[in-house]
């Protein structure tokens, strides 16, 4: 039975316990219209959208076994109740208790364990009895056999059931009636029946498949019904082609054709999660859901491909394949490995060929395997090595060349001859000595060689290949190009790197960019550079799909196909991908674990429509818990619940499709988001507006038929509403007159602050101008005192300097003999001295210099005569006895008495010192 299993088993998507986030046991699974998967679990009810798996606890606490979706219902049955649940307006699921609303007296410690439906009607089976309840009518019937109910059936439009030891019965206008009472039927568990060609066939827990009517149950005669038999079977499933599927206790699950045939295999280790199968589902894209006893799995039954799994590891990672003469060839880093096409044998790995095996080359019927021990010839499952030099990478037939053949190595080209008995190495050719991963013949025979690290040679040759006459290193791609290669498409040579596709060009003698296939590795993100020729076609790989490339046959566009194929899942080398035909329509594409044959007729008619469903709404205000939102048009939200979550998906479930999202909020940006593979989003702190948002996906490529809408308003916060901004606008009014009426006042004030600040200035440039004029009159009266002292200082020089004259002309006017005749002379002398208009002139400039003086003395001194005041003027100015003498035409002697008898008119102590009394006076 490991046949189809060598051939390749459908992909399987693991579900383990940790992803979705509730117990190992999983006993019934159904799926509603929208493709939304629910599960009855241990512990309460699974709810899976493609995306996000949700877990609704059982309502009474206890294991949920039975489930089933009808229209936007969903039915489930548990530990002594049963009821239904439906989403409320924010998308949330509520229970309503069957049990409890119509008050169903249970027996004591029963279960639901499944649950069908038949028209209007939804039917609980437990082990005691089986509930009929009218959807429509909200009644409900029962049955109570006489016995344990081991299993309820609905075989298209007829319902079954079987109690233990009594029998197989169908129930007919709501009463049970017994269909087979055979000893098969009798002492074996039924796991389910089907319709097959009009027959009613039953399959065992142990005892494999019968045909059942109403008269006996006898052995269903297909070829692997014995085989069956060991098996213990716990769930069986007929699917919408009418192949089988059998769950096991112990072996996974068994795939049969509708003659139940044995098709394949899956099993843990080969992609279960665990070997026993609680329940299986054929979902509505034709998908096997397994519920486990541990973890739910999937398997992508319809998809296009088949995985081998190289479950203990012997194959290593495969680099090259090939089916030739009924064998199949697999070349890995461990070694050739083969089998016979269609047996069930494992893969053997062909001795002497230990090692890296680089390359498989049929040419003309002959199959050369490239080795890193050199190059060998492969017939059916032996091996002989032709060439022993180190590293062939690929062998080519040389153009117009009969009987030759150019093989890249590690240090080179070498050329292989075949003579009459066998291929050989003819010669290595000379002047060209670098590694020869990839290379192509041009229209004249040049060899073109990619080096990944090098650049691409041109290398120009002799007619008989012996010696390179010319190497040229071509510029116009790059020098280093990594994962880089080199293919031929009819008459075209590609080279391909990370910088896109180039065609060689034999007249301009360089690269040409290849902009239409140059975006194959612009809208996919660039992994390798590896191009695979394949007839009329060439396979390249980027990082979500397989590339098929091909020209039409009218214009010679090239025409770009893709296949959904994500690098992560491909599990292949970076440059080193092989991808050959092996069959019509199937390609093998080595893996690191194995291989995954691809069905390119499967994708061809392959026209599924996908959509986008919105799971929910949240809001919240920041730093509080989410709440739930409903589905409706138009939500307005306060301010506060500005931040928003959405969460989506796409009930698509096939393993190498890879589901992305893109997103747009209207009112906040203006072009769609990148595709991203996050299926919920936050918005926070979002001002307020109006806003739409909207989200798409694509399922491999492909966008989805619709896209979520949801329009929503956030409110102006208060401090913005419209009576807000009334009262603000009131209040800027108000505002303005006031601090117009401030400013006014304030302007004014300023002006009279001005206004006083400028009397004051000019008050104070008056006193300055006053003060000035002050200090100028002080100045002029100081100047005119000065003069007033210096005239009468000159006054008083003139009158001493005419006294002293005057008396020194008298004395020697006296000295003289004749006294007669100078008399009249010594008179005149005397009218002289005694003038009193000298007297006068000295007194008014006196006067003018200390004005007060004469003033005060007089007020003191009243007393006094006028000879007194002239001797108190002269004291005044501070001048000794000896310069008065002469002003009063005096001996000093006589002013010495004069000064005594004025000291005491004056009533002056003898301490006083005269000059200084007048001087302080």
């Amino acid at each position: 039975m490991t046949l189809i299993q060598a051939q390749g088993i459908p992909p399987v998507v693991n579900y383990p316990p940790d992803t979705y986030n509730a117990d190992n046991q999983n006993w019934m699974l159904t799926q509603a219209p929208d493709k939304t998967l629910y599960v009855a679990n241990n512990k309460g009810l699974l709810v899976f959208n493609g995306a996000q798996w949700d877990l609704y606890p059982s309502p009474n606490g206890t294991i949920v076994r039975g489930v089933k979706a009808v229209g936007n219902k969903v039915y489930t049955g548990a530990y002594m109740d049963f009821g239904v649940w439906e989403k409320d307006e924010t998308g949330v699921l509520q229970y309503t208790s069957i049990v409890t609303r119509l008050k169903v007296a249970m027996i004591e410690d029963e279960h639901i364990w499944n649950i069908e439906r038949y028209g209007q009607y939804v039917l609980f089976q437990s082990l005691d009895r089986i509930y009929i309840y009218d959807d429509l009518g909200g009644k409900i019937e029962m049955i109570t056999p006489d016995g344990p109910v081991v299993r309820l059936f609905l075989v298209d439009d007829d319902l079954f059931f079987q109690v233990k030891d009594k029998g197989l019965y169908t129930i007919d206008k709501g009463q049970p009636s017994l269909f087979n009472s055979s000893s098969i039927v009798i002492q074996e568990r039924l796991i389910n029946l089907f319709r097959i060609e009009g027959q009613l066939i039953g399959i065992t827990a142990n005892k494999g498949f019968y045909i059942i009517d109403k008269e006996e149950a006898i052995s269903w005669d297909v070829l692997d019904n014995e085989s069956i038999k060991k098996y213990t079977v716990y769930s069986a499933l007929q699917r919408k082609n009418k192949s089988i599927v059998l769950g096991t206790i112990e072996n996974g699950i068994v795939q049969l054709s509708k003659d139940g045939e044995f098709q394949y295999q899956i099993k843990q280790g080969s992609g279960l999660n665990n070997n026993t199968a609680l329940a299986l589902l054929e979902d509505k894209d034709q998908n096997l859901w397994i519920g486990l006893d541990a973890g739910i799995d999937c398997v992508n039954s319809q998809s296009p491909f088949r995985q081998y799994i190289d479950v203990n590891g012997i194959l290593g990672t495969i680099y090259a394949s090939a089916t030739v003469n009924g064998y199949m060839y697999l070349g890995t880093n461990q070694g050739l490995f083969y089998k016979l096409e269609n047996s069930q044998s494992d893969f053997i790995r062909m001795p002497g060929t230990e090692g890296q095996v680089w390359n498989l080359r049929l040419i003309d019927g002959t199959l050369f395997c490239g080795h890193n021990n050199g190059t060998y010839i492969i017939e059916n499952d032996t091996q002989r090595l032709i060439a022993d030099i180190e590293g062939t990478w690929d062998i080519k037939k040389i153009p117009g060349k009969e009987g030759l053949l150019l093989q890249g190595n590690y240090g080179g080209l070498y050329v292989l001859e075949q003579t009459s008995t066998e291929w050989s190495v003819r010669n290595k050719i000379e002047n060209f000595v670098n590694s020869s991963k990839h290379f192509e013949f041009t229209e004249d025979n040049s060899i073109l060689v990619s080096h990944e690290y090098k650049g691409v040679f041109e290398i120009k040759t002799d007619q008989q290949y012996q010696q390179a006459l010319e190497v040229f290193k071509h510029t116009s791609v790059a020098i280093i190009g990594e994962h880089s290669s080199l293919s031929r498409l009819d008459d075209a040579i590609f080279y391909a790197n990370k910088e896109g596709v180039f065609t060689y060009n034999s007249k301009g003698r360089n690269f040409i960019r290849e902009e239409k296939l140059s975006k194959i590795f612009n809208d996919d993100a660039f992994v390798t550079g590896k191009l695979i020729e394949d007839q009329d076609r060439i396979w390249a790989f980027t990082k979500e799909n397989l590339i098929s490339i091909t020209r039409d046959k009218l214009d010679g566009e090239y025409i770009v196909e893709k296949i959904s194929m994500p690098f992560n899942l491909r599990n292949t080398v970076e440059g080193y991908e092989s991808f050959v035909n092996i069959r019509k329509n199937e390609y093998l594409l080595g893996t690191s674990n194995g291989y995954i044959v691809v069905n390119t007729s499967k994708n061809e008619n392959t026209t599924q429509e996908y959509k986008i469903n919105l799971k929910s709404v949240a809001v919240h205000k920041l730093g509080e818990k989410p709440r739930l939102m409903p589905y409706k048009e138009d939500v307005i939200f306060p301010s506060y619940d500005n931040n928003l979550s959405f969460s989506f998906g796409v009930p698509e479930y096939d393993k190498f499709h890879t589901t992305e999202y893109s997103y747009l909020l209207d009112g906040l940006y203006e072009s769609w988001s990148p595709w991203t593979s996050n299926s919920s989003l936050d918005f926070e702190n979002l001002p307020h507006n109006t806003y739409t948002f909207r989200v798409k996906a694509r399922v491999g490529g492909v966008e989805t038929s619709n896209e979520i809408q949801y329009t929503f308003t956030i409110e102006r916060p208060w401090y913005l509403s419209n009576m807000s901004i009334i009262i603000y606008s009131i209040l800027t009014i108000l505002l303005f007159i006031a601090l117009n009426w401030f400013y006014k006042r304030y302007y004014k004030k300023q002006q009279e602050l001005a206004l006083d600040r400028t009397k004051k200035d000019m008050e104070l440039k008056a006193l300055e101008s006053e003060k000035q004029i002050v200090v100028l009159n002080n100045a002029n009266l100081k100047l005119d005192i000065d003069a007033r002292n210096r005239e009468l200082a000159v006054s008083t020089m003139n009158m001493i300097n005419k006294s002293k004259t005057l008396n020194t002309i008298k004395s020697a006017l006296l000295k003289a003999k004749k006294v007669e005749d100078i008399n009249t002379i010594i008179s005149l002398v005397d009218k002289t001295i005694e003038n009193e208009e000298d007297w006068n002139f000295f007194e008014e400039a006196f006067n003018h210099a200390d004005k007060d003086f004469f003033r005060k003395v007089k007020e003191i001194h009243s007393s006094l005569t006028a000879n007194d005041l002239k001797l108190c003027v002269y004291l005044r100015l501070n001048m000794s006895s000896k310069e008065i003498a002469p002003l009063l035409n005096i001996s000093s002697r006589s002013v010495e008495i004069k000064r005594y008898r004025l000291r005491k008119k004056l009533n002056l102590s003898r301490d006083v010192n005269l000059n200084d009394y007048f001087i302080d006076l």
